[in-house]
């Protein structure tokens, strides 16, 4: 769109589902349908923006935390939405991705993220990167043993780790680090998200409540992001 500057990469906190139910005296688990009808909004818009990469997070390692029912519920949500999207999804040329640890997820939940990063894999319109039992240190501890593993294996010692050679055993790996961070519902904090990948993201908070969060949203981010001046370090 004329004007605007695209981010190469949007991360997106979805939060206030709950807070969005609760404002309309609705159950929990209704606050969460409407957030994934946000998400099916949000990869529309970023077909039309031309957004690159879309990630969302979808579920972080502390949402174990959360009552059995209503994790139980995100994941019935997550598997009836890949049912429903996957082929409007795969004929609009986006490639679906999971970054985060399959452990402890449910069966069902991993055949239907294999299905959709299967389905869709050779897609280039748009990344969208569904950041599931995601925690950004997980993924930091576990790119870094990961390195280990692999140079013990081929007997290689250990005396450093490089960049570079953690970028490529992150979750995201292959995708650009994070232009703008993208939080919803009025927290300002980034809850252990894509920590690595930011190190120079603009972050943008908003009191929408995710379920709220439509295009004209995104647009306004988008008019902030392009008032930011990116110097990372330098001067300009």
């Amino acid at each position: 769109m004329s004007g605007l500057i695209i981010p190469a990469h949007i991360a997106v906190i979805m939060d206030g589902n709950g807070r969005w139910a609760q404002n309309h005296n609705l159950p929990r688990s209704e606050g969460h349908r409407r957030g994934a009808d946000a998400i099916d909004n949000l990869m529309e818009s970023a077909l039309e923006l031309e957004i690159p990469v879309v990630s969302m997070y979808a579920f972080s390692t502390e949402n174990w935390k959360r009552p059995v029912s209503e994790v139980t519920s995100i994941f019935k949500l997550l598997v009836e939405f890949i049912d429903r999207h996957l082929d409007k999804i795969n004929a609009n040329g986006i490639q679906v991705r999971h970054s985060g640890s399959r452990s402890k997820l449910p069966s069902a939940v991993l055949k239907k993220l294999d299905e959709a990063t299967g389905k869709t894999a050779k897609n280039r319109k748009l990344v969208a990167n569904f950041c599931l039992n995601y925690g950004s240190r997980e993924e930091i501890v576990h790119a870094v043993n990961s390195i280990i593993l692999e140079k013990t294996a081929s007997g290689k010692s250990i005396k450093k780790i490089s960049e570079k050679e953690i970028n490529k055993n992150l979750y995201t790996k292959g995708l650009p680090d994070v232009d703008l961070m993208i939080r919803t519902s009025g927290e300002q904090r980034i809850s252990n998200y894509l920590l690595w990948q930011s190190a120079y993201a603009e972050l943008y908070f908003t009191e929408t409540h995710w379920p709220e969060f439509n295009k004209n949203e995104l647009l306004k981010a988008l008019e902030w992001y392009g008032k930011r001046q990116r110097r990372f370090g330098g001067i300009k």
